[in-house]
């Protein structure tokens, strides 16, 4: 091989690995909370991690998008108003944003959601129920939408405000208005068109949709008061709905661990179930395999690792710490109060669990064993305040961290 073409060859395999390092969503490339990055550190520097930027923030839970070595992140004034604000992710230097007036306040006031990044646009989903794509080369609007006014006339604002990531699939971007006029949504992602609205699914919660195939079917599924509900991702069809498990408030989607089998998880004694989603006759099922009212997640869904799940099991009315669990539901082990992690969230790297304590903000990190809990590290100082509850983002080296005031970003590769 001559030297331009190893050059070459060299150049197109950097430029493979940092496209796989992005976070362009929530929960990251599958929205699962898992990163395929490999040969991180399995240790903290015995000073701390280097802190790369700081910037500050509204008051929220909001998380950060990464892609092409950009932050993304929607912010919140106060009662005023949005703004999506573009950063680098070398230097946390805000290089450009765009805000639209959104009035307002609701209990535990603040950003909600983390925005979504394809190749040419930024889509978000406002406290208010405000839907925009924003051009990355203009910084402008391409269009907009409001679930409120276009998917529910006359809906009642949720209690805590809209608190969803957008989803892409395909040439579509798809949305949970949870309305009696439209469950899910899809939009084509560059014109705003209506592509199809799916039947009514229940009223609206706090969780993203995302995408599982199941028995070679796309299908968008949601959760609610009135359990999971999947959509036929390409025709919006409801396919399937299990009634069997009830969260009052429900926050965090379902775990697609194959063969058909979901979990389902949330706080406010809802417990967990699995059930099996399959075709029976032409006619799609969900049985219930195993539950569970002793694992409540109230913030973060399941994480699966090796034939094994794992569960914050926090919430109002638990407080049982990190847990082990096997694929018949049966706890192998737990954390209970030390540590007990509150409602911080989580982000799977090679085994390796990066979990962040949601009172205090220390940062832990955790090699995940059925044969019990093993920290690897633990640092303090770096968040503060109250209700630490926004989900983290990784690409190669550089974790993105919040709390109610400030974003952190951090090498997990150098020290102080």
């Amino acid at each position: 091989m001559s030297k331009a073409s190893w050059i070459l060859c060299a150049c197109a395999l950097m430029a493979t690995a940092c496209l796989a390092a992005d976070w362009p969503q929530y929960g990251g490339p599958d929205r699962t909370n898992i990163s395929a990055e490999k040969r991180l550190p399995r240790t903290f520097p015995a000073g701390g991690l280097k802190v790369v930027w700081k910037t500050e923030v509204g008051a929220g839970y909001g998380g950060a998008a990464i892609q092409d070595s950009k932050v993304y992140i929607l912010d919140r004034n106060a009662g005023r108003g949005d703004a999506l604000r573009c950063l680098d992710l070398a230097t946390g230097k805000d290089e450009w944003s765009y805000s639209y007036p959104a009035p307002g306040k609701v209990s535990h006031d603040g950003s909600r959601s983390v925005p979504t990044v394809d190749d040419k646009y930024i889509f978000t989903v406002g406290c208010f129920g405000q839907v925009f794509c924003i051009s990355k080369q203009t910084h402008k609007p391409v269009w907009s939408k409001n679930i409120m006014k276009d998917f529910g006339a006359g809906v009642e604002l949720p209690m805590w405000g809209y608190s969803q990531s957008p989803l892409l699939y395909k040439d579509v971007v798809i949305i949970a208005p949870q309305t009696k006029q439209a469950g899910l949504a899809a939009l084509e992602k560059a014109t705003g068109k209506e592509r199809w609205r799916s039947e009514p699914v229940g009223a609206a919660h706090y969780v993203s949709p995302i995408v599982a195939n199941i028995d070679g079917v796309d299908q968008a599924i949601i959760v609610n008061a009135d359990g999971a509900s999947a959509i036929d991702a390409a025709t919006g069809k409801k396919l399937w709905n299990y009634g069997g498990w009830s969260c009052k408030i429900s926050i965090p989607n379902v775990t697609a661990i194959g063969d058909g089998r979901v979990v389902i998880t949330g706080g406010y004694k809802a417990g967990t179930v699995m059930i099996k989603v399959s075709q029976v006759d032409g006619k799609w099922q969900a049985k219930e395999l195993w539950r569970s009212d002793k694992i409540n997640s109230q913030m973060n869904p399941a994480l699966l690792y090796k034939d094994h799940l794992y569960f914050n099991s926090n919430s109002n009315e638990a407080s049982d710490g990190l847990m082990c669990v096997d694929l018949d539901g049966k706890i192998l082990w737990q954390t209970g109060e030390s540590p007990n992690f509150e409602r911080g969230h989580t982000l799977l790297v090679d085994g390796m669990l990066y979990i962040i304590e949601g009172k205090r903000g220390s940062l832990h990190l955790v090699e995940l064993s059925p044969d019990g809990y093993k920290e690897a590290g633990k640092i303090e100082g770096l968040l503060g305040g109250k209700e630490i509850w926004g989900p983290l983002s990784l690409c190669g080296t550089k974790l993105i961290i919040r709390d109610q005031s400030k974003m952190l970003c951090l090498d997990l590769s150098a020290g102080k």
